[in-house]
């Protein structure tokens, strides 16, 4: 008898290999114009290989046995809507991803189940949309502790979906918990923290919400791994909180919601980084299935019926794969009721692009030769735009993770002001360096209590106290000379050579180095006039004081490795003036540490993203264009782009190939480094680069 060999893909999971989502959001009321097949093959015309489609919690979407699971009274009499909808999706190769949402239930559970309701001041129950206009049911927020998300209806929802139905995949909406003040919440805190619950959400124990929402997404996941262990089960993380580690061992994948919301207004719309930003966290914990990016088609829930300017909406979109994630489109409606067809064309066009990468990015893993320790913080938000502005691939370091991560891997690593630290973490810090890593850090360090703190300060060539500066302004940062050795000049004013003062403005912490082998290479000129005189004479000719000893960068070598250290928030510049001096210092850091031995390089170009990822003996290097004023109404592509690859762990072989284009580049070969031309980007391109091992 012969055996059959499967392929490693074909032994896979199916929730392992690369997909493409589409979620069709459907109103109850628009259930009739729901059919099976033509949906089906929409769904596949659109590029998707899995679908998620509504199937309990605020409405069950089938004929429900479980007591208070509200029904879909729109469902069609004579079918079974859903299980049609499963095997239309089955017979064209799409998955079926059921979308469950206990967070909410109509007034009508709660009149005979109030105690499943969250309590708001005042013994009030939360309710959604009372001014809606319309013949609309009000809705009501549930409890995380509550029997309705837990044993009393969600569990035996969850059993007779997985029991009843084919469906390939589990997702919860809207998860999280919402501040209650039940007898649930108030005996569940006290059993933690020994105290009574608090009158606002302010003054809860840090982990109480993450506490609750374990507890409750765990005991899901426990009911589904228990009736099909085979069927994966999704859950959010969040960019700015969430412990990962944690997260993952309640979950077999992750998704999270990097928003374009233009409908905030121009001035606070998200910033361009954060759909790159929120893949690379997602991505931080190894062994896990690339995570998912969920992006909306609409400009803001408020205007959900339209769609994003398309130029943007690519753009946001393309971030997605090109830093390893996987896309998930999120649509108001079936392409029937959808009638902003930008919507429909953009996600088919997007899926295209990713479909031809898919085969060569599955099991592909980022190669950076920067870490950037994430905090969570706008320090590291700023670090991070920077390093993304300035094309320069990195992976972030969570706090849970920085004891299991070989921080020797990585060239250079970047410690934004805030980032917590410990005795353990130090020695791993000075162990680094000491053996020919290169650390940059910024800001206030820790308060000089412990002898970890003299140790972080002696390991950046600080001597004696630091001190805290009123908050400055009119102020400028120096490039010295008179420290440096060599005739390389000043290496932090590296395309900043004809300007002597950048400018500054914030704390300093006032330091001195600690022997004359620590490099002074910037310092502070103190401010020259106070705000409201800024622009009269006669100090408008003139400064007060041009120099003085006072430092702003201090570069020191420590065992075979260096430091560079920022004594005032460089990512607070960055971020509050977004001025070019400012990346630009910030980039030359980053080089100088690396010792101007970055494995790709590219031309510098505004709105321009590089990402880095090695499968085999291939490197694919992805290119996104969001050159222009944000949010961008057309596509302005960039051209005459050069890319440099320099030997590393192989030699390029000297050939390119856009793989999105289907077209092979120019190439040129300059002693150890590969040359690549790219004549035009329009939104996205990934490269592919033979190496000869």
């Amino acid at each position: 008898m012969k055996t059959l060999i499967l392929s490693d893909k074909e032994q896979r999971p199916w929730w392992q290999q690369p997909l493409r989502i589409i979620q069709p959001n459907m109103q109850v009321k628009d259930t009739e114009k729901i059919d099976p097949e033509r949906l089906a093959d929409q769904m596949l015309e659109m590029g998707a290989n899995a679908m998620v489609f509504n199937m309990g919690g605020i409405y069950a979407w089938y004929r429900s046995d479980v007591a208070f699971h509200v029904q879909n009274e729109y469902l069609p009499r004579g079918s079974d809507l859903l299980r049609d909808m499963i095997q239309s999706c089955h017979q064209r190769g799409i998955r079926f991803i059921a979308r469950f949402d206990f967070s909410k239930a109509e007034d009508s559970v709660y009149l005979q189940k109030p105690q499943w309701f969250v309590r708001k001041e005042g013994g009030q129950p939360d309710i959604i949309g009372a001014t809606r206009p319309g013949a609309w049911p009000l809705l009501m927020s549930t409890c995380i502790n509550g029997g309705y998300r837990n044993e009393e209806l969600a569990v035996p929802v969850i059993r007779e979906a997985l029991e009843r139905y084919e469906i390939d995949g589990v997702f919860f909406n809207a998860p999280g918990y919402v501040f209650c003040q039940c007898s649930n919440c108030q005996k569940k805190y006290k059993g933690m923290y020994g105290t009574e619950l608090p009158s606002t959400s302010a003054e809860l124990a840090s982990d109480f919400a993450a506490r609750c929402f374990d507890d409750n997404l765990g005991r899901m996941y426990q009911e589904i791994k228990t009736v099909r262990p085979e069927v994966p089960m999704i859950l959010y993380y969040n960019l700015h909180r969430d412990n990962l580690e944690k997260r993952v061992s309640i979950t077999d994948m992750l998704c999270t919601e990097p928003q374009d919301v233009l409908s905030l207004g121009h001035t606070r719309i998200p910033e361009f980084w954060q759909p790159a930003l929120s893949i690379k966290v997602g991505r931080s914990v190894p062994g896990r299935p690339d995570p998912f990016g969920i992006v909306h088609s609409c400009p803001g829930m408020d205007w959900r019926h339209t769609g994003l300017p398309p130029a943007e909406y690519r753009f946001w979109l393309s971030q997605i794969p090109a830093n390893g994630g996987q896309l998930w489109h999120s649509l108001t409606g079936i392409p029937d009721t959808i009638t902003d067809k930008r919507i429909l064309r953009t996600v088919t066009e997007v899926n295209r692009d990713a479909a031809k990468l898919a085969s060569h990015m599955d099991g592909a893993q980022p190669v950076n030769q920067v870490a950037l320790m994430w905090s969570a913080n706008r320090s590291a938000e700023g670090l991070a735009e920077a390093l993304i502005h300035k094309h320069i691939p990195f992976d972030v370091i969570l706090p849970e993770q920085v004891a299991s991560v070989n921080l020797k891997q990585y060239p250079v690593v970047i410690l934004p002001e805030g980032f917590a630290h410990s005795s353990s973490f130090v020695d791993l810090l000075r162990d680094y360096v000491s053996q020919g890593g290169s650390l940059i850090a910024e800001g206030e360090l820790p308060k000089m209590e412990k002898p970890t703190d003299f140790m972080l300060m002696d390991l950046f060539g600080i001597s004696g106290e630091m001190q805290e500066s009123e908050y400055l302004v009119a102020s400028y940062l120096r490039f010295e000379q008179k420290h440096l050795t060599g005739n390389e000049g000043n290496p932090l004013q590296r395309k900043l050579e004809e300007t002597e003062l950048i400018p500054h403005r914030g704390k300093v912490m006032y330091c001195q180095p600690k022997d004359a082998n620590v490099q002074v290479l910037a310092t502070l000129v103190p401010p020259f006039s106070p705000l409201e005189s800024v622009g009269a004479p006669p100090e408008r000719a003139s400064l007060a004081v041009k120099q003085t000893d006072l430092p702003l960068a201090l570069l020191r070598t420590f065992g075979t490795g260096r430091t560079l250290y920022f004594p005032f928030s460089l990512s607070g510049l960055i971020q509050e003036f977004k001025l070019e001096e400012h990346f630009r210092l910030f980039a030359n850091a980053v080089h100088l540490q690396l010792k101007h031995k970055a494995l790709v390089s590219i031309t510098e170009a505004p709105g321009l993203q590089l990402t880095v990822f090695r499968k085999d003996n291939d490197l694919l290097i992805h290119l996104v264009n969001g050159a222009g004023r944000r949010p961008l109404s057309s596509v302005l592509p960039i051209h005459d782009i050069e890319i440099t690859v320099h030997s590393g762990e192989g030699s390029p072989a000297g050939e390119a190939e856009a793989l999105i284009a289907g077209q092979h580049l120019k190439t040129e070969r300059a002693g150890n480094k590969l040359k690549i031309r790219v004549p035009t980007l329009d939104v996205w391109e990934c490269i592919r680069v033979p190496l000869l091992i």
